[in-house]
């Protein structure tokens, strides 16, 4: 089956959701209720520089980013899947696709654990909740 195939099962209000949930989930992962505070030290940023800052752009182009992450991901677990096989698959690219590249260039950039643990668990939760999402209404 070819891309067009794929693309014409996947479940658009479900792809959806999970742009919502994606969007949700980041703006309370880095809000000051949970990382935000943490993450902004680890890597430089202050209050002023984000101020000066594009965020309708930065925000347009994150739900753009995240509906093509939710489209791949819902064409990657199908459409006949579950709740916990879209839990699994979402769990499983967060940690050993996602987590592990950034890993990777993390150790070479120098980077410190802490911001490892903060930018790549945000995927690793992100993915399990849009696959959940989408094997439950696939």
């Amino acid at each position: 089956m070819g891309i067009a195939g794929h693309l014409s099962s996947v479940n658009w209000f479900a792809v959806a959701a999970a742009t919502a949930a994606a969007f949700l989930l980041g703006a309370v992962w880095y809000s000051k209720l949970l990382f935000g505070k943490t993450w902004m030290q680890e890597i430089g940023l202050t209050e002023e520089s984000i101020s000066k800052a594009n965020m309708k752009r930065s925000f347009a182009t994150t739900l753009v980013l995240q509906f093509l992450a939710a489209t791949a991901l819902a064409v990657f677990i199908g459409h006949n899947s579950t709740w916990l096989m879209g839990l699994h698959a979402g769990a499983l690219i967060g940690l050993l696709w996602i987590a592990t590249a950034y890993g990777v260039t993390y150790l070479f950039e120098q980077r410190s654990l802490r911001i490892f643990m903060i930018n790549a668990g945000y995927y690793v939760v992100l993915y399990s909740i849009m696959g959940i999402i989408l094997g439950v209404c696939s």
